[in-house]
C-alpha cells in the first residue's frame, strides 16, 4: 500500500525558517508572498525591498533541481500601481535565475473593470539553472483561478496547474509553501501525491492549513473533473 502524503505545518517567520532549515532533497516551492497591507507598519518602499529580498531567499533555498512558483496579484496602494510580476522577475534577474514560464490567471472574467485589486494574477516559475523545455507546458492564460477557500488564497485550479507541472516536468517530491496561509497549495500538493511543508506566522492559519482537505470525488468550479477535486474545509 502506498503511504499517504505527509503534511507538516510550522508556525514561524518564513525567511528565518528558510535560513535555519536547508531544503530537503526533491523540494520545490509553490507560494504567494504577502503584499504591503500584510506587513504591519511597512512603507511601500520598505515592502518592495522586502519582497525582492524574500523572492531571492526562496530562490537561494531551493535545490539546484528544484523550481519556485510564485502566484502574485498586483496591487494599487495609495494611488501607486505595484506590478508584483515585475518584482519577481527583478529578483530572479538579480540572482541570475531562469524564468521557465509566466502565466496569467484570471481572477474575474475578462473585460471586468476592477477599481481595486486587478482582476488577474501572475504565476511565474523560476529555476536556479537552465532546464529543458517543458514536454507539457500547459496554458499561458488560465480563465479561472478556481475555488478560493479564503480571501487571499491561491485558487485551487491555479495550484493544480503549478503542482502538475512539478509532477510532470521535475523530480519534485516535496512541495513547500513558506507563506502558506490556510494551506491551499499544501492540500492540492497532497492530493497530487506530494508531501507538503507549510510555514506561517499565524497560529489560526496554521491550524486551518493542517485541517484543509481535498475531496477526490468532487468536481471543479466549472463542473470539470479535477484530479483531487476542489477543496473542502472541515
Amino acid at each position: 500500500m502506498t503511504p499517504s502524503p505527509l503534511r507538516t505545518v510550522v508556525r514561524a517567520e518564513a525567511l528565518a525558517w528558510l535560513a535555519e532549515n536547508p531544503a530537503p532533497e526533491g523540494a520545490s516551492v509553490v507560494t504567494s508572498l504577502p503584499d504591503v497591507s500584510e506587513l504591519q507598519g511597512a512603507s511601500l518602499d520598505t515592502w518592495r525591498a522586502w519582497f525582492v529580498r524574500a523572492v531571492g531567499a526562496v530562490l537561494a533555498w531551493i535545490p539546484d533541481d528544484g523550481v519556485a512558483i510564485f502566484y502574485q496579484s498586483d496591487i494599487r496602494f495609495r494611488g501607486a500601481y505595484v506590478d508584483k510580476g515585475y518584482l519577481v522577475m527583478r529578483a530572479a534577474d538579480d540572482r541570475g535565475a531562469h524564468v521557465l514560464w509566466h502565466k496569467i490567471v484570471c481572477r474575474r472574467s475578462p473585460g471586468t473593470i476592477a477599481l481595486g485589486r486587478p482582476s488577474y494574477s501572475h504565476m511565474i516559475a523560476v529555476a536556479k539553472v537552465p532546464r529543458r523545455p517543458a514536454a507539457r507546458p500547459g496554458p499561458d492564460v488560465l480563465p479561472d483561478a478556481g475555488l478560493m477557500p479564503w480571501s487571499r488564497a491561491m485558487g485551487v485550479t491555479a495550484c493544480e496547474v503549478a503542482c502538475r507541472f512539478l509532477r510532470d516536468e521535475t523530480s519534485t517530491r516535496v512541495v513547500v509553501d513558506p507563506f502558506c496561509g490556510q494551506g491551499t497549495a499544501l492540500a492540492v500538493a497532497n492530493a497530487l501525491g506530494f508531501d507538503a511543508v507549510g510555514v506561517d506566522l499565524s497560529a489560526k492559519r496554521c491550524r486551518a492549513a493542517r485541517a484543509l482537505e481535498i475531496d477526490p470525488r468532487a468536481r471543479g468550479p466549472r463542473g470539470d473533473e479535477l484530479e483531487g477535486g476542489p477543496l473542502e474545509q472541515p
